[in-house]
């Protein structure tokens, strides 16, 4: 076993665990941050892969948008941030489907590798250069069409957070 072997076991330890934390916990805000720290481990998996420009738009994106995107959610619909009563459920039937989807993966990738030995170091194609050309040649229309939805929901998001728009004067 190689060091990057092992920091790659040691980093999937981590995002399992802080993924189990996740939907483990009763408080959402708590949930966001452990979310944080899985997305966060498999960016560092990016990492020791050789694959740094997906490993940065992996903090960029997920760590530093998405998870901020889900934390303003929280305080703009003035969920309850606390531990909540309604999520007392039984956790049989999410164990029953997690287990199932875990299994069902796992023997997705036993017959698609049939126990092949696969060659570490560098991931091809994961370079900077390599991406920039892509993104700037074969993908620039789909780039440009995600960052007017993009807008449009930052606009929309605005819009919805804000109790005066779309509000009538009762005297009109």
């Amino acid at each position: 076993m190689t060091g990057v072997d092992a920091v790659m076991l040691a980093l999937g330890a981590v995002a399992v665990g802080a993924g189990a934390m996740v939907v483990g916990t009763r408080h959402v805000v708590r949930a966001g941050l452990w979310l944080v720290v899985a997305l966060g481990a498999v960016a560092g998996i990016y990492l020791a892969l050789g694959a740094e420009v997906v490993a940065w738009v992996q903090v960029l994106i997920y760590v530093g948008a998405v998870v901020v995107l889900l934390l303003f959610a929280v305080m703009l619909t003035r969920a309850p941030i606390g531990a909540s009563d309604d999520l007392d459920r039984s956790r049989w039937p999410g164990a029953l489907v997690g287990g199932g989807a875990a299994l069902g993966l796992g023997a997705l990738f036993v017959d698609a590798y049939r126990w092949t030995r696969v060659s570490g170091g560098v991931v091809p194609g994961g370079g900077a250069d390599t991406i920039g050309t892509a993104v700037f040649t074969d993908w620039v229309l789909p780039f440009e069409v995600l960052s007017v939805l993009l807008l449009s929901a930052l606009v929309g998001a605005i819009v919805v957070s804000r109790p005066d728009v779309g509000a009538r004067d009762g005297g009109a």
